[in-house]
């Protein structure tokens, strides 16, 4: 069975720090992209960013671009998503997800096994 298990969410003041991780089992991913995708209430779920299966592409929303780092580490099945200078506009329950193989991709329907999620809450 496929599970994939975020963690590393939690209450932080905007401008602080945070990472998550999401780890893998029931199978390996790592000739497969990675993403997390981002959930705010009242919201549709978004794309935040995703790491090609070998972590030499990566790609980032926008908002994120520049303050949130995407890394994997294939021998533990698990990708992290590092997250510096936090803002109110963050706040969501973050999900991991594995995205195709052939490259990295924004869309949320090129995704198929999808974590729990991990609540990110940022204050001001």
């Amino acid at each position: 069975q496929v599970q994939l298990v975020a963690s590393g969410g939690g209450l932080v003041q905007a401008g602080g720090s945070l990472r998550l991780s999401c780890a893998a089992s029931g199978r390996t991913f790592s000739t497969y992209s990675l993403g997390w995708f981002r959930k705010a209430p009242g919201k549709e779920r978004e794309f935040v960013a995703a790491i090609s299966w070998a972590g030499g592409s990566t790609r980032y929303a926008g908002s994120v671009k520049g303050r949130f780092t995407i890394s994997r580490d294939n021998a533990k099945n698990t990708v992290y998503l590092q997250m510096n200078s936090l803002k109110p506009e963050d706040t969501a329950v973050y999900y991991c997800a594995v995205g195709p193989a052939a490259s990295t991709s924004y869309y949320l329907y090129d995704y198929t096994y999808w974590g729990q999620g991990t609540q990110v809450t940022v204050s001001s």
